[in-house]
């Protein structure tokens, strides 16, 4: 995979990354069922042989649990470690209640929690996950410009702001990344997130290119209804009827697509959020071993123009 640059940093990133929020297990909130830690940990190392270089995780995955399962991983890697990505702001307390923080003395000591989980001095790209509560994001981001001074982290982003919200706080310090929700299925970047960035060399790396499996080509009805209590997909609307049925339809169209590069729904998914000069990643997520040899090739080929424009045709009629 060619390397692609991370807004204005020194960093190069493959164009996509291992997603480890399902990771976390289920004992939360936003869970995705029951989850092997053994099998975790074999697939962080797969991903690494594949030739990813980045890992995104986030303190609230499974309440601290994703962070722990990434740095054991971490642990056993002989040679250079990839480049990790974590996040603040998705504070809990002793029930397991999430609860979103800005403070300046929370943030500082969110991170030293996630460095000692991940077994780690610095972290390499470090964000607020969520912006909020709002009128704190200032004060958020201040205490961040603070741990870049001090060595603890490398690069700084953000996840799921708004332009506005941007414009408040790049006077504090410049924003390096944003990661939104990008899909073909989620489009709301493009108007106004996406020429911002571009103008202001701001970094995009996308989450949920495949709108959580739901671009993966294999989703169908007894698939979702199968889908344990506690994945939280079963309260998704794009995984429940009426839109259930259309996006079954929808990837079944675009497998027909996808089969003309010899490459499956996923990889074709991962493409199409890709053609983006503006897009430096996407993070696709895995469970076990075997998962990313179905999607990595989504960062390694272009879909044509006239291909392009018969997906634009299918969303439509999908509506």
């Amino acid at each position: 995979m060619k390397l692609r640059k991370l807004g204005h940093s020194d960093l190069h990133l493959t164009p996509i990354g291992l997603g480890t929020w399902a990771m976390g297990g289920p004992d939360w909130k936003f869970g995705w069922g029951p989850q092997d830690d053994a099998l975790s940990i074999r697939t962080i190392h797969e991903a690494l042989a594949l030739g990813i270089n980045w890992i995104d995780t986030a303190a609230v995955y499974g309440l601290g649990h994703s962070e722990k399962v990434v740095g054991k991983a971490l642990k056993e890697i002989k040679g250079p470690r990839p480049f990790i990505s974590t996040k603040c702001e998705r504070c809990w307390d002793e029930n397991g209640q999430i609860i979103p923080r800005l403070k300046r003395a929370s943030v500082r000591q969110e991170i030293e929690d996630s460095l000692s989980r991940l077994g780690l001095d610095t972290i390499d790209m470090y964000q607020i996950h969520w912006p909020q509560p709002d009128e704190d994001i200032e004060e958020g981001w201040a205490a961040i410009a603070e741990l870049i001074k001090e060595g603890k982290v490398r690069h700084a982003g953000v996840s799921n702001f708004s332009v506005t919200q941007l414009k408040r706080i790049q006077p504090i310090h410049p924003v390096t990344f944003l990661q939104p929700p990008y899909s073909l299925l989620s489009r709301g970047i493009e108007n106004e997130i996406l020429p911002y960035c571009e103008a202001n060399d701001i970094g995009i790396i996308a989450y949920s290119p495949m709108q959580k499996g739901l671009l993966s080509g294999k989703v169908t009805r007894a698939w979702a209804n199968a889908l344990p209590e506690n994945d939280h997909r079963r309260a998704d609307p794009q995984f429940v009827e009426p839109l259930l049925t259309k996006n079954i339809e929808f990837t079944k169209a675009l497998a027909e697509i996808g089969q003309r590069y010899g490459r499956n729904t996923a990889e074709l998914a991962i493409a199409w959020v890709l053609r983006k000069a503006r897009l430096t990643a996407a993070i696709v997520g895995a469970r076990k071993p075997g998962q990313l040899k179905e999607t990595v090739g989504g960062g390694k080929f272009e879909i044509k123009p006239d291909d392009l424009a018969k997906i634009e045709l299918l969303l439509t009629i999908r509506g």
